[in-house]
């Protein structure tokens, strides 16, 4: 993995991180294409770079973050399904974050999905996260869980989960982003903690990519989750849906062809 790869790597996770459209998925697509998704420290970086990001959330919602305790809290209980589905089934995602193809078929359904969002869900009735109780939080959690299949997308996850739940696109978009702090963190520190009891170590110049990486990421994502709540508010869905369904299925496309989509 060189600079190239890293920068190009970044960019895609700080403008898919916040959109309904899985920048894990992205970028084991982006990484397969350069022929580097086999290599255990891209394995890591793809994670650890999302950190990056997910800190131009506390930039962003600064205030937010230090309002009440109680908003901590929610969180946390938002968190737990996936910290237990995570540890429960580290290895099993783990494989399934070498498959491009698994990141075609996530991505195909869940764009036929965003296409009917915004129809089931017309009648909110929650335009504020402080409205969310902790029963709420724990349901959006659970939601949480499902993106941890490459492709399907936690930004989509959570908040199509908190549009179950009777939260305004907005108000669901918006706890999706708090709620990706403290995932991101312990995904994070879980990844090195792996890294490094697999017996790996991190050299100086890996380092570095990591730096480079997470700025990157954080500079990007600043400039994205803007943008993206203001469209969502004013759009929908729709767009990411078909967009979803094209890329996924220009994925499968390759894959029923013959084409070896770990070297795409």
């Amino acid at each position: 993995m060189n600079l190239i790869h890293a920068i190009i790597l970044a960019v895609i996770e700080g403008l898919t991180e916040f959109l309904p459209v899985s920048s894990t998925g992205h970028m084991i697509i982006a990484s397969s294409a350069m022929g580097i998704a086999n290599n255990d420290f891209v394995k890591l970086f793809t994670v650890a770079i999302q950190l990056g990001a997910i800190l131009s959330v506390v930039v962003l919602y600064f205030k937010r973050f230090f309002r009440s305790i109680d908003f901590y809290f929610k969180l946390i209980v938002a968190f737990i399904p996936a910290a237990v589905f995570g540890l429960l089934f580290s290895k099993k995602i783990d494989q399934l974050l070498e498959s491009a193809l698994t990141v075609g078929i996530t991505l195909f359904i869940g764009g036929i999905i965003l296409l009917f969002v915004d129809k089931w869900f017309t009648k909110p009735l929650i335009d504020n996260e402080d409205e969310v109780d902790y029963m709420t939080a724990l349901k959006i959690g659970f939601f949480q869980c499902i993106a941890m299949i490459p492709g399907t997308s936690r930004s989509a996850a959570t908040i199509v989960g908190g549009m179950t739940q009777k939260l305004s696109r907005k108000a669901a978009a918006e706890f999706s982003f708090f709620l990706a702090v403290p995932t991101m963190f312990a995904a994070t520190a879980k990844k090195l903690l792996d890294f490094y009891k697999e017996g790996h170590a991190i050299t100086g110049d890996e380092i570095k990519l990591l730096a480079i990486g997470n700025v990157i990421a954080f500079i990007v994502a600043l400039l994205a989750i803007r943008s993206f709540i203001t469209f969502l508010q004013r759009k929908g869905f729709v767009l990411f849906g078909w967009y979803r369904i094209i890329v996924g299925a220009i994925i499968i496309g390759l894959y029923m062809t013959g084409h070896n989509l770990e070297m795409i």
